[in-house]
């Protein structure tokens, strides 16, 4: 039996939300700056614990805060990838704020918090620079290198079941 399951990928302008589902989806990077405008959907059937999962990835246009959403977007979500970059403070200084309005409005669909660009530092930086408790189960990812790409997509799959 196969299962469907809907991911929002969220997080503000250009984290990479786009170029992480390129690389999960396609094994491919591109530097070229696209913005998405509404949402992409894209689809990827993963094998997870002898299931058969299709993953709905809605790649929904950045904003610089979750509330500023299409809420027709996020219905009917089984999870949620919260993407920010790992360069830029402005995109997971209110992450705290981000999480506690998804717990409130989404209680019982899982988030993941995802660093991305993680390739622009090392791994110690990365580890000791984002020690706050919303990071903690935080995975690094490079959409350029493909680090922890699967991981991510793999982890968000096995909570929806």
């Amino acid at each position: 039996m196969t299962h469907s399951k809907k991911i929002v990928i969220l997080g503000h302008f250009g984290v990479g939300k786009t170029s992480l589902v390129r690389q999960f989806v396609e094994s491919a990077f591109s530097e070229d700056y696209l913005v998405t405008v509404g949402v992409h959907v894209k689809k990827k059937t993963v094998e997870i614990e002898s299931k058969t999962i299709n993953l709905i990835l809605w790649d929904i246009e950045g904003n610089t805060s979750i509330k500023k959403a299409r809420e027709s977007y996020l219905l009917g979500t089984h999870g949620f990838i919260y993407v920010f970059d790992v360069t830029h403070p402005e995109t997971y200084e209110n992450i705290a704020n981000e999480m506690a309005f998804l717990s409130e409005k989404y209680p019982h669909i899982p988030v993941d918090v995802v660093g991305n660009k993680a390739d622009l530092f090392t791994e110690e930086f990365t580890s000791d620079f984002f020690k706050d408790k919303h990071f903690s189960q935080c995975l690094f990812t490079s959409a350029k290198t493909g680090e922890n790409v699967v991981e991510v997509f793999k982890k968000i799959a096995l909570q929806t079941l």
